[in-house]
């Protein structure tokens, strides 16, 4: 399973849409097993699930997000834990654990900016 998290400075990003990077994870029989960080390159809302797509990413754990980015996800067959916050490492472990609090309705809103599509 590949396992893509919003990333800066170890954490979780909050802004899917203006991501400059992800931390991607692979992980086999509930352990990573390699990860790797890549950069964005300036893509941003609609690129950024064709370029998760691309990376052949199972799962994306992000912080706000919109639902045009959503549905373009889910399109992609990306399953999505939005609404998390904290140490993208610590995120992933609390995955494979089966113990990840994450909000379904996650949602972007920061002063009227989209985070989406």
């Amino acid at each position: 399973m590949k396992i893509a998290v919003t990333y800066e400075n170890g954490e979780i990003f909050q802004h899917f849409g203006h991501t400059e990077s992800f931390k991607i994870y692979e992980a086999e029989d509930g352990q990573i097993v390699r990860e790797h960080v890549i950069q964005t390159l300036g893509s941003g809302h609609s690129a950024l699930a064709g370029l998760l797509a691309g990376a052949k990413v199972d799962v994306l754990i992000c912080g706000g997000i919109g639902g045009g980015a959503q549905a373009a996800l889910a399109e992609e067959g990306i399953e999505l834990y939005g609404g998390v916050t904290g140490n993208a490492d610590e995120a992933v472990r609390a995955l494979l654990d089966g113990r990840l609090k994450f909000n379904p309705d996650a949602r972007c809103s920061h002063h009227g900016e989209h985070c989406g599509m």
